[in-house]
């Protein structure tokens, strides 16, 4: 069988890009991960890899093109870096100059503006989903348990609130209880803002967690994404539910997730994208 071709993972944290690079090799693909310095490291990935500073755009697409790259796919845990700290060579500042610009208007600017860097350069820009399809979250439930009818309200708030910061490229996730906001999630990600919910006052804590894409989102990168982790911090924050949108969605380690989420009596609810 011939090769599907190479992709050039740039990889921060977490599962997703393990589970991206299993995927692809039983689709055939070559891969070839960046490992982006702070986020992860070379030495955790089974295939060949080398480590790339977030400013070291021109070296990262060399590379990619000595290494015979056809698609790149970005995958994993990253936050914003801060610019200030980041010492580029000198053919390296116009363009992180463009690139601070940019950031200044989000991070969804900045995300579609490194998807174009990469595509001017000849590359094919895939989602993680096109080779992870099986992660995504499908329309129903995962698990057992169900939400009752108390719960329909915060549901349906949490996601509406996570669909408004997401207009304003603040974060992709809202937690509401009763229907009172507990919190919205920023540029800490997720698991911070769970965090931050399992330390109010135990009458106030709980409720229902929604994540979706931001509206109008390039959806190449940066899917929500939901794990053991999360399922863990739910629990302390004492949440009753999840809700994600099907297919727009991922659900890493499915089988964990789900039996976690039993254990805590905690709904994961996937609904339809029309809805979302």
């Amino acid at each position: 069988m011939g090769r599907a071709g190479k992709i050039g993972l740039i990889a921060g944290g977490g599962a997703l890009p393990h589970d991206v690079i299993s995927a692809a090799q039983d689709q055939n693909y070559d891969i070839f991960v960046a490992a982006l310095r702070g986020f992860v490291g070379p030495d955790a990935f089974d295939v060949s890899a080398d480590a790339f500073g977030f400013g070291e755009f021109r070296k990262l697409i060399k590379r990619f093109k000595q290494e015979k790259c056809t698609h790149v796919i970005m995958a994993g845990t990253v936050s914003r870096p801060d610019f200030s700290t980041i010492k580029p060579g000198i053919r390296d500042l116009p363009l992180l100059a463009k690139v601070v610009s940019v950031a200044a208007k989000g991070d969804d600017a900045l995300l579609k503006f490194l998807i174009s860097l990469f595509e001017k350069e000849g590359f094919i820009i895939l989602a993680p989903q096109e080779v992870l399809g099986s992660a995504l979250m499908e329309v129903g439930f995962l698990g057992i348990i169900k939400p009752a009818a108390k719960h329909r309200d915060d549901m349906e708030k949490a996601m509406r609130i996570a669909a408004l910061i997401g207009a304003q490229d603040i974060g992709q996730g809202a937690v509401v209880h009763n229907g009172l906001v507990l919190a919205v999630e920023a540029q800490e990600g997720t698991d911070k803002m769970l965090e931050r919910v399992a330390e109010l006052p135990s009458e106030i804590r709980g409720g229902v967690l929604a994540k979706c894409l931001k509206p109008g989102q390039e959806d190449r990168v940066d899917l929500p994404t939901i794990g053991v982790k999360t399922i863990e911090l739910a629990a302390k924050a004492g949440l009753a539910g999840i809700v994600l949108v099907a297919s727009k969605a991922f659900v890493m380690q499915g089988d964990d997730v789900r039996a976690l989420a039993d254990k805590h009596e905690i709904f994961i609810y996937g609904i339809k994208p029309d809805d979302g």
